[in-house]
């Protein structure tokens, strides 16, 4: 929002050669008054922009002169001067334009001069330029002399002739020069550019100079250079080497020279007919035409080529009001045909662009021949021909196609079809709307689906056609329905930009017929109610594409409607709050409010605040439990359309009580958007300091009326800086020990975002507020300890405000302190944590760019530093430092690598080398290299890094480079040194033939390979060695810790190469004085990679090899070295050869997915340039397609495989784009037939292969469901762009139908069940009925003697199958559906003796019963009669008689171990159940017989017969407890608590159970609680005493529902009488404990839910109560509970717990305590108050004083022992160092600590209570005190730098000193001690301060 600085303009400035700066010098005159002295002082001049004033004088100064009348030598040579000037100005200088348009006013007298200088000096250009490459410049001169400028097209005019011979050479020799150079991409590139202009200018000299009517006169020099120039141009637009620009430019040139050439012009449009057509008669063709255009003439035209041609058709050729008569209609069509014929042709990308371009040319062109065309032109062209068919065709097939420039040409072509047929039609009168064509064109579209974009798009153009009137009558519902799919961020933008079209369009047409103002009711209606419905409803991505997309563009149609949605939503606003998931009337409220200030429909903020919303509001919506009503809250704060509208006071306030709650937000999106608008805010504040400054400097005593003078700019400029530094405080303070990375982002972006808005100020300008100001040494260690983090995003932050400081700010105290910093960088370099090393990196970089290593690195640098300026002193001191830092780590690398080379383990244990080679790429990435000063100590150094790497990646290799699957060793603690790395080594030998590690070569300093073999590498160890850890420990060495170790250098050693060959500049020769990098450096380098790539086995290796060798790829693909630049190509044929030839002895990695090979390839051709032809990638992809076919040679399966997976990496690359579009057909066909490979790993590619092409022809998944219509595709459309597939895919149906078939009987159980789901794509939707009763029909009768049940059960599935893909499909609309079921029911009931006894195999019967009960759920609605249709079929009688001869009726014979029993258990209950709600459902209140009970069901001893009963009886209960169905309980269900209290007791099965105990929790406890006695002979107590047993013993998931159940009886209990409430008393400590215990991190998230879900249904009986029940202990238990499930780091818990929290602060004696009772609230601002209620309640207790230690106790952190923690923690880090304990990234102590305190700050200052006895006070005195005494101990045993070098036990120890402060600080305050010598904390001096609660360390303290 900020206003950008304007560019500034750099102008070349002119010069002239010596004889003309001589003769200017003689001709000026002594005053300096005439033309040559103007142009003298213009070319003395050295600034281009100055030049210009002088360059404007010129004519001026000439026009005086003409009234003289003559035109002396002096003017002469000084036009002749100009002329040279203009021709030797490059052509995109604005001096050269500014020339030529001052010489277009010259007078009409000097012109003739004028025209003879500039003809002399162009004259003399081309015939000087003979140099090839200086072409460019005089073709660029003849370009400028015809753009606008008539001295220039004067001089061409004259001398055309010899400018087009001039054309004619540089074009001849230019494309000679290309083709000679072939393969050299940098010059080629020039060259070909050259090319194209060259043929461009030649159009523009045809088109624009008027000397071609001689063009008749044959064998003139003229003509032949033209026949020559054509000639060119018909080769160009035929040679594929050529760029497609080129070819389509020749296109154009063709066809305009031919209109020019040819005569008479009445025959053009015939003769270029028959190219087209390729039916060039060459009896009566022009011998010219025949002789340059010989390969058109033919019948074997390129596709491209006719393309080309067909679109200079369209470009050169007069379509206007159809002047070339009725040859040139004919020419018109003829044109469109052979597009036609090109569109079925033509499947590269960029080709399919041009066509599509082209299609979108011809309809404009056909609109204006139609303007005056004649009536069978009109037939041809209206919408039922055959032309305009085709052209939907092409709109239909193409409007999804993955470009969206060829989707937009869609959008044209269908709007230019409408066009056209408006034109044929309008002569009749006939309303458009009523056209048959336009109406079913209309229909047609409305009945497709709304995924396809296409749809949207084609509406928008008829409703720009027709209007809404018409669309609104066919589809009402049509704007609720597009906002529907809105919730697709695919289809977001299409379906926005067509309800804009529809709103505007029907509210013109509304105000047009309307008389008064009624009409915006019926629009409102229309369009915002549907609006409001989404914003209230719609789920959570519909809500925000709708806000963001269609909500502005609303408001900015009618404005007005802001006050008509406000006014509903504030209405609407109490009763929905909203939730965490859901934004309410409140959320959308401030969403329009935040869209309509934004787009500027609010006058002022102030308006906002009075008129719209409340500050209530406002405050409500700032700490909302929903992320995104906070978003838009804070949104409408920050965004204002005025960047220099004023920020009040108000809104001051508001975003300071924000940032108090909302910087620990857990979503990266959420804090992106913070920060955002912050910085937005942070802009306005700086742009309106601007403005108020200025006010204050003017001392205006008029009163401007607007709200920005209301108070005297300097108050508000105050205001501002009080501001600023209130909210810089705040997020200092947010930067406390402990704070979660969330909070620490969230506060280091803002900060950032403050010191890049209000930078240090320069000159005069003013700034109102200054980051250094508020920065002190305390503030500047906190910024160097946010380095030590475990999460670099946040070193980045703190890094990048370090750097923005003045250097003024680095406080070191001292040497010592540099020296300990510099150390701890050093030695943090050698952690084995991987991320203390980019501490490390981040602390070294600072220490050099701030200037601050310690002096004794000095001796590092041989020279001494260059003298310099003070520009470049800077820059020269850290070139220096960073030299020094790289040789220090260099040195201590080397050394610790010849350690390694002797002993793997103890590097790994003591000093793992990837971080010294991390600080290294560190260093180099922050320099600019390319300017380096000390190259000649440069040069040794980076040789010396390399020998390093390559001697480093040696060590390292044999374990990376390993056979272990992903690298995984298995952990070995066997702690005898000695065969411990032989061990690991043997676990990870490779396993496969590759000769790898006897074979390796490794790059040396002399450029050779060599690498031991594998024994050679193991070293050796002495057998009673122990390895010693950093600090002299024995440590135990795991595989683990080898393979971290070697992996993490071999990642920095390729990311260091890489940055090295990205960031150093390369020496062309060796002897060069410039650049680092040798041109043999570079290629050993990328021998290294090859070499990793290839051979490498483990992932991690060779993806982080490719990320270096990308670097390299793009960089030798952009070198002008040759050698260099052919290297990729190179590199690639011979891996290609490598793959083909199949040597056994090839040291290519084999792997099944070819390991590191696909990455090597994909970085050769993804570097290629995408502007070339890409000759590359059109080499590999045949020879891999080659490869990957099918072959019968076995010795072929590995380079198969290779082929495949190559292939399937470069489908995945997205790079390619759709470059690799035209491989996509022959991939398709190598993947599918690669699954009939007996050859595993051939199948295991070819499926890889094919589900990479999926995604890459379907798009990625754009839902869930694999079919989804998101993710199809038409099938002309498929078929249009892959047409090769067609015949393919039909030829491999046909196979695969006959294999489903045959598969449907096989003995195999899963292939029949894969063979019916395969069945149903082969059968027509419509078709599938018919099917189905074929199907049954082929069943055998109960009567038949012979048949299997592998036959039945395979048909049966397919039965199955095809029906439930027919109940699923859009036939359920259909009126026929109903009709053909039940036909298919009466076919079922011919064979229902296969779901009875009859039957004696039970998975058969199963499948059948699945039948019965898939017919029963599509047919069990009403029919006409009002009788259900099955009722009517008698099905329901059937499947009666079936349950009841059963077994569930008559019992089971068989156990578990009959085939088929659990299914057909499964399959019975269901269909029993689906029977039992038939009969409940037309019974009503009568009793009816059922042919089962539930009673029976859930008596079964089979459990998953109960288990599904249960379900379905648990999903009515709890639909009726939660009052969402419309009616009640069928009366089968009434009474049904006495059974479940039987089944709880006696159920065994855990599933089960759960099941039991919710649907107890569902039932109304008065209803069974009184039957326990009954029914289970346990009294209420005894029961509620089991349930509790239940809940402490179980496993957690039935734990978690009886503490529900537990929970629901107790309250129950308690809403009784007191006798009851008595009754349980003994058994609530019980249940506390019980909640207690499902509080904890550790426990599963369902355990802690329920925790939540018990404390907020009992919060009214036990936490709020006015009179207590449980004891003040307990109490403060069940907050605790609370206050610790408010910081949990799950985001359901915290929700779940603030449910708690709301429900505590809306009860009737608490709802006062705070001022969001009543409101939804994030946990955050729970937290805060929870706290605030709870202190309120002890106050309203009187239980304050025994409360109190309580409290303090919570404060301290009692219960915790300290130096047990910290010896715990050490051991945890020291033993496992890669172990994940359980940490909570949300929880901050220290947060819980401010709001705690803050609360007990407030409660002792302000009320009267009953102090604490002297003896608690001073146990609690000793107790914070001891604590205190034995921090001060262990900091001190804690090393200078504790904060880098131990920084989680110094985090640790901070926290517990803050803790402890701020109890010693309450304590003070009890015992009434306030004074200066109390130990004071900053900022905790009063409550008010203590809202911004910081406690930093204090020396005093301890």
């Amino acid at each position: 929002m900020g206003v950008k600085k304007k560019k500034e303009t750099q102008v070349t400035s002119l010069t002239v050669c010596h004889q003309d700066l001589e003769t200017l010098k003689s001709l000026a005159d002594v005053e300096g008054k005439n033309l040559a002295s103007l142009l003298l002082h213009c070319v003395q001049l050295t600034d281009g922009v100055s030049q210009i004033r002088y360059v404007k004088q010129i004519v001026p100064l000439l026009e005086k002169a003409n009234k003289n009348g003559t035109c002396d030598p002096t003017i002469r040579s000084c036009l002749d001067i100009l002329a040279g000037i203009y021709l030797s100005l490059n052509l995109k200088n604005p001096l050269k334009k500014v020339l030529a348009s001052s010489l277009n006013g010259l007078p009409e007298f000097f012109l003739i001069e004028a025209t003879q200088s500039f003809t002399s000096r162009l004259q003399e250009e081309l015939n000087t330029s003979t140099d090839l490459y200086s072409y460019r410049k005089v073709i660029d001169n003849i370009s400028s002399c015809m753009e606008n400028f008539d001295l220039g097209r004067s001089s061409v005019n004259n001398l055309l002739e010899n400018v087009l011979h001039f054309l004619q050479k540089s074009l001849i020799e230019i494309s000679e020069e290309n083709r000679k150079l072939a393969g050299n991409h940098i010059v080629q590139t020039r060259l070909m550019n050259d090319l194209l202009v060259s043929i461009r200018v030649s159009v523009m000299l045809v088109q624009k100079v008027q000397g071609f009517q001689r063009l008749h006169l044959k064998n003139s020099p003229t003509w032949q250079s033209m026949c020559g120039l054509l000639s060119m141009f018909t080769n160009f637009l035929s040679d594929d080497g050529l760029l497609q620009t080129i070819q389509s430019t020749s296109g154009l040139a063709v066809i305009l020279f031919i209109k020019a050439m040819f005569h008479p012009p009445e025959k053009i449009p015939d003769l270029i007919s028959s190219v087209l057509l390729r039916s060039v008669d060459p009896t009566s063709a022009p011998e010219w035409l025949l002789s340059c255009c010989k390969s058109l003439c033919c019948a074997d035209v390129p596709p491209s080529a006719l393309l080309f041609l067909c679109q200079g058709t369209l470009t050169m050729l007069d379509w206007q009001e159809g002047r070339m008569g009725p040859s040139g209609e004919a020419l018109l069509l003829n044109t469109v045909r052979v597009l036609f014929t090109l569109s079925s042709q033509i499947k590269e990308s960029t080709l399919e662009m041009f066509l599509s371009r082209i299609l979108a040319s011809w309809t404009n062109s056909a609109i204006q021949v139609l303007d005056s065309s004649s009536p069978s032109l009109k037939d041809n062209l209206n919408g039922n021909a055959d032309v305009v068919r085709r052209l939907l065709d092409y709109v239909y097939t193409h409007w999804e196609h993955p470009l969206d420039a060829l989707r937009h040409q869609t959008k044209i072509i269908f709007r230019n079809i409408l066009q056209m047929h408006q034109l044929t039609v309008e002569e009749s009168g006939s309303d458009l709307s009523a056209d048959r064509f336009i109406f079913e064109l209309t229909e047609s579209l409305l009945r497709l689906e709304w995924h396809s974009k296409g749809k949207y798009t084609c509406l928008g153009c008829l409703v720009d056609l027709i209007g809404i009137d018409h669309i609104l009558a066919l589809a009402k519902t049509i704007p609720s329905q597009i906002l529907e799919v809105m919730g697709d961020q695919s289809l977001v933008p299409y379906a926005s930009d067509l309800l804009e079209t529809m709103f505007k369009n029907h509210k013109s047409r509304l105000k047009s017929q309307a008389v008064d103002s009624t009409w915006i009711d019926k629009w409102h209606e229309t369009w915002v109610s549907p609006l409001l419905c989404v914003l209230c409803e719609g789920n959570l991505d519909q809500k925000s594409y709708v806000i963001d997309y269609y909500l502005p563009k609303l408001l900015n149609c009618n404005p007005e409607s802001l006050s008509y949605m406000v006014k509903i939503l504030q209405t609407s606003a109490d009763a929905k709050t909203g939730s965490y998931d859901s934004r309410g009337a409140l959320g959308a409220l401030m969403a329009c409010l935040r869209t309509a200030r934004a787009h500027g429909h609010l006058q002022s903020a102030t308006d906002a605040w009075r008129d719209l919303v409340s500050s209530a509001r406002i405050k409500q919506g700032l700490i909302h439990q929903h992320c995104q009503v906070r978003i838009d809250t804070l949104g409408l704060l920050c965004e204002s359309n005025r960047s220099t509208e004023i920020v009040s006071t108000e809104e001051m306030q508001w975003i300071q009580f924000f940032i108090t709650y909302n910087l620990n937000s857990q979503s990266p999106g959420v804090r992106q958007q913070i920060c955002s608008l912050l910085k937005k805010l942070f802009c306005r504040i700086q742009e309106s300091s601007q403005v108020l400054y200025k006010l204050e400097q003017s001392k205006s005593k008029h009163e401007p009326g607007s709200e920005s003078t209301r108070q005297h700019p300097s108050v508000s400029l105050q205001q501002y800086k009080n501001f600023m530094s209130s909210i810089c405080n705040s997020l200092f303070e947010a930067l406390f020990p402990g704070s979660s990375y969330p909070t620490r982002f969230s506060a280091l972006t803002i900060l950032g975002s403050i010191a890049e808005v209000f930078p240090v100020p320069e000159g005069r300008v003013q700034t109102v507020y200054q980051l250094s100001h508020d920065i002190d040494v305390g503030r500047f260690q906190t910024l160097m300890e946010c380095l030590t983090g475990t999460f670099e995003e946040v070193k980045i932050l703190a890094f990048d405000l370090l750097m923005k400081l003045p250097k003024t700010f680095v406080q070191f105290q001292g040497s010592v302190k540099l020296q300990g910093l510099f150390q701890a960088a050093l030695e943090l370099s050698t952690s084995t944590k991987p991320y203390d090393c980019v501490t490390a990196s981040y602390l070294l970089n600072f220490l050099i760019w701030q200037n601050a290593l310690p002096s004794s690195l000095s001796a590092y640098l041989k020279t001494q530093r260059v003298a310099c300026g003070d520009g470049d002193k800077s820059a020269a001191v850290v070139e220096s430092n960073t030299l020094i830092v790289i040789k220090c780590l260099l040195e201590n690398l080397e050394e610790e690598v010849s350690r390694a080379e002797n002993s793997l383990l103890q590097a790994a244990a003591s000093f793992p080398m990837y971080g010294r080679v991390h600080c290294i790429t560190g260093a180099l990435q922050k320099l600019p290299l390319n300017s380096l000063q000390l190259v000649s100590e440069w040069r040794p150094v980076v040789e010396k890094l390399l020998v390093t790497s390559y001697r480093l990646s040696a060590v390292v290799s044999p374990v990376i480079q390993s056979s272990s699957p992903e690298g995984l060793i298995p952990n070995d603690t066997d702690a005898e040194s000695a065969s411990r790395l032989h061990r690991i080594l043997n676990e990870i030998q490779p396993r496969d033939t590759n000769d790898y590690f006897s074979r390796a070569k490794i790059l040396k300093e002399c450029g050779s390979f060599d690498l031991e073999d594998l024994s050679a590498s193991v070293p050796n160890i002495d057998t009673s060695a122990e390895i010693k850890g950093k600090e002299g420990k024995t440590c135990d060495v795991t595989a683990q810790m080898v393979l971290v170790c070697c992996w993490r250098s071999m990642k920095e050693v390729a990311l260091l190469l890489g940055s090295l060959c990205q960031l150093l500049p390369m020496r062309s020769v060796p002897e060069s004085p410039d650049g680092l990098l040798t041109v043999q450096q570079v290629k050993e380098i990328g021998d290294y990679f090859k070499q990793h790539l290839l051979q490498s086995r483990h992932r991690g290796a060779f993806e982080l090899a490719y990320t270096g060798f990308v670097k390299l790829t793009e960089i030798l693909n952009r070198c002008p070295n040759v050698s260099l630049q052919k290297l990729p190509e190179e590199w690639l044929l011979s891996v290609l050869e490598e793959i083909k030839c199949c040597d056994p002895s090839s040291k290519l990695c084999a792997t099944r997915r070819s390991a590191g090979i696909p990455f090597y390839i994909q970085a050769l051709l993804a570097s290629e340039p995408k502007k070339g032809k890409m000759d590359l990638l059109k080499i590999t992809m045949k020879e891999l397609i080659s490869l990957a076919g099918p072959t019968d040679d076995s010795q072929s399966t590995v380079p198969k495989v290779h082929a495949l997976n190559i292939l399937r990496a470069l489908f995945r690359d997205t790079r390619l784009g759709e470059i690799i579009i035209p491989y996509v057909a022959d991939g398709t066909k190598a993947a599918i037939l690669g699954f009939t490979s007996p050859v595993w790993a051939v199948r295991n590619s070819s499926t890889l292969l094919f589900s990479t092409l999926i995604t890459r022809i379907f798009g990625v998944k754009r839902g869930k469901d694999e079919l989804s219509k998101k993710n199809r595709m038409t099938g002309s459309e498929f078929f249009s762009r892959f047409p090769e597939l067609y015949p393919f895919l039909l030829k491999q149906l046909e196979t695969v139908a006959s294999t489903v078939d045959r598969c449907g009987h096989s003995p195999v159980y899963r292939s029949r069940e894969m063979a019916a789901r395969a069945l149903v794509p082969f059968v027509m939707m419509d078709e599938i009925p018919n099917t189905i009763q074929t199907l049954l029909a082929k069943l055998p009768d109960c009567t038949d003697q012979c048949f299997r049940q592998n036959h039945i059960h395979g048909t049966l599935l397919q039965v199955l199958h095809l029906l439930q893909a027919f109940s699923d499909s859009k036939y359920r609309m259909n009126t026929y559906f109903q009709q053909e079921l039940a036909d298919v029911a009466v076919c079922t009931k011919a064979k229902l003796w296969l779901a009875k006894r009859q039957n004696p195999c039970l998975v058969t019967r199963a499948v059948y019963i699945d039948i019965l009960f898939l017919l029963t759920c599509c047919l069990d609605k009403l029919s006409k009669g009002n009788q259900p249709v099955l009722e009517h079929l008698g099905f329901w009688e059937e499947v009666r008689r079936i349950i009841s001869g059963s077994e569930l009726i008559t019992g089971f014979p068989y156990t578990y171990t009959v085939p088929g029993l659990p299914q057909y258990l499964q399959s019975l209950t269901k269909l029993a159940i689906a029977a039992v709600w038939a009969v409940a459902a037309q019974a009503g209140e009568q009793n009816r017989d059922v042919p089962i009970s539930f009673s029976q069901l859930l008596e079964s001893s089979f459990p998953e017969v109960r288990l599904l009963t249960l379900e379905a009886l648990l999903e009515r209960f709890s639909t009726a407890a939660s009052a969402l169905g419309e009616k009640g309980l069928p009366p089968l269900l009434w009474n049904m608590g006495g059974t479940f209290l039987t089944l709880v007791l006696k159920e065994n099965h855990p599933e089960c159970l759960c099941k039991i105990l919710k649907i107890l929790h569902c039932l109304d406890p008065s209803e069974w609680l009184p039957q326990t006695e009954d029914r289970v002979h346990l009294s209420p107590k005894e029961f509620l005493i089991w349930t509790m047993d239940i809940a402490s013993h179980e496993r957690s998931e039935i734990q978690s529902e009886a503490l529900r159940l537990t929970s629901k009886v107790i309250a129950h209990h308690m809403q009784m009488c007191d006798e009851t409430r008595d009754l349980v008393a003994p058994n609530l400590q019980q249940w506390v404990q019980l909640v207690v215990s499902s509080c904890g991190d550790h426990l599963p998230t369902e355990s802690r839910l329920a925790a939540a879900e018990v404390l907020a249904s009992t919060a009214p009986f036990f936490l709020t109560n006015p009179q207590p029940i449980l004891g003040l202990q307990d109490t403060l238990a069940l907050w605790k509970c609370v206050l610790t499930l408010l910081q949990s780091e799950e985001q359901v818990v915290r929700d779940a717990a603030t449910e708690t929290v709301m429900t505590a602060m809306s009860q009737e004696n608490t709802h006062q305590s705070t001022e969001f009772a009543f409101c939804q609230v994030d946990a955050s601002s729970a937290l805060d108050l929870a706290l605030a209620v709870l202190c309120d309640l002890l106050q309203q207790w009187d239980q304050l004083t025994p409360g109190l230690p309580v409290l303090l106790g919570w404060l301290l952190g009692e219960g915790e022992d300290l130096v047990a923690c910290e010896e715990s923690a050490h051991q945890v880090e020291e033993d496992y160092p890669f172990e994940k304990t359980e940490i909570n990234f949300w929880a901050e102590t220290l947060i819980f600590v401010k709001y705690l305190y803050k609360h007990l700050f407030r409660l002792l200052s302000q009320s009267s209570w009953h102090p604490l006895s002297p003896e608690m006070l001073r146990h609690l005195q000793r107790t914070a005190s001891e604590q205190c005494h034995l921090l001060s101990q262990l900091f001190r045993v804690l090393p200078p730098t504790a904060e880098f070098l131990k920084s989680a036990e110094f985090t640790r120890l901070r926290i517990r000193e803050e803790r402890t402060l701020a109890c010693l600080r309450l304590l003070a305050l009890l015992e009434g001690k306030e004074g200066e010598d109390t130990l004071v904390l900053r900022a905790l001096d009063s409550p008010a301060a203590a809202n911004q609660l910081t406690l930093p360390r204090t020396k005093t303290a301890c």
